[in-house]
This record gives C-alpha cells, structure tokens and sequence, in this order.
C-alpha cells in the first residue's frame, strides 16, 4: 500500500489522544494527507460497538465475547476506513489497533494468544502497524489522569488489570523492537511531542 499506517497504544490515560493531535499537526505542516482515526470505533458500524464495549453498566460482558465485539469493530474500521486511506497514500494515525487486544483481551484478561492472532489475522486481512508508538506511564497515574470526570467500563477494572496492561505493552515493545517504540508518558506534553517526531520521521522519511 501506498500509505503509512502509525498506530498509538498505551495504559488509560497515557496522552494517546494529545500526542497524536500534536503528530497531525506536525505531519500536515509537512504537507503530508493524514487521516486520524480510533478504535474501537473509527466507521458508524464500529463507533456502534465502541457504545457496547465501553458502556459501564455491560458488567456481565464475557471475555469472550468482548474480544469477538473488538474484532468485528476492527473489521468493519479495516474495510471501510483504513485500507481505502492507505491504498490511496494517506498516512493513518490510529488511536490502538490490534495490539490493544493482543495486550488487553491476552494478557490482562489471560485469552490464548494463539486465538488472539489467528482473529486479528481474519479481522486486519493483511493491514498492520508500520509503526506503533507506546505512550509509556505508570499504570496508577494513567488512572488518575483518565478518570479525572468519570470512567468507562474499562476504567473500572482493578489495579492489577491496568498494570498488566502495561506490562503488556512493555512485552510487546521487547519482541518487536523495530515496529514498537516506547516514549516515556512522564515528560511535559512538548517533551513526549519531542520524542515522537523522530519515530515518525524515521518510518515516513525526511520531507
């Protein structure tokens, strides 16, 4: 494709949202066409299920069935939205993707990864991550940032959960050192702008 796909991850509260506002801008003043966009969510069939999984009183969702609804959001997001940006050369700054699921449903919600990937594989059809850039902060002060004016069922899980979220990602950036890049989350707002720049440059070329 001709595209560039740069996916953002991290715990709750990590910046995500701030920093690729700040990647947009700086992209565009390149001249660049971008297109930003989120999961789950990103077309009206996901943006629906997005509802359902975040929905705080959905209490009894199975792990199961929450990443079932995540794949089939991706699904829809993939076709409608992300692989027509790419093949017409747009870059694509998406807001998690896969590796959310691989971190949240596998290892914090302990599904096999084996089934994790094989439904990332049906759901993506092909499309990946040029680069993913992980928003690094502990996962207490994540918390304290996200939950600040309410919470959504996520937002809600125990500590534990939101520290193996973090662990996870951190595991992620070990096995695949070339794709996933840590920023540390704890530095001022320009700071971490700072630290994206290069990882961007780096994967789209000067210019």
């Amino acid at each position: 494709m001709k595209g560039t796909f740069i996916t953002f991850e991290g715990v709750e509260g990590c910046g995500k949202t701030t920093q690729i506002a700040r990647a947009q801008a700086y992209l565009c003043a390149q001249g660049r066409p971008v297109d930003v966009t989120r999961e789950p969510g990103g077309s009206p069939i996901a943006e629906a299920i997005r509802r359902l999984l975040l929905d705080a009183e959905n209490t009894a969702m199975t792990p199961v069935a929450e990443l079932l609804l995540y794949e089939a959001a991706r699904a829809q997001h993939v076709e409608e939205r992300i692989r027509p940006a790419l093949e017409a050369g747009i870059t694509v700054l998406c807001d998690r993707f896969a590796d959310s699921t691989t971190v949240y449903q596998g290892a914090a919600r302990g599904l096999d990864r084996a089934h994790v990937t094989f439904l990332h594989e049906m759901a993506t059809r092909g499309v990946w991550p040029d680069r993913t850039i992980v928003i690094d902060v502990p996962a207490e002060e994540g918390l304290r940032r996200a939950t600040q004016y309410g919470s959504d069922r996520l937002e809600r899980e125990h500590i534990d959960f939101h520290r193996r979220v973090r662990e996870g990602f951190l595991t992620l950036a070990r096995e695949d050192p070339h794709r996933v890049r840590i920023v540390d989350g704890m530095q001022s707002v320009d700071a971490v702008a700072d630290a994206i720049r290069p990882l961007l440059d780096e994967i789209l070329g000067e210019p």
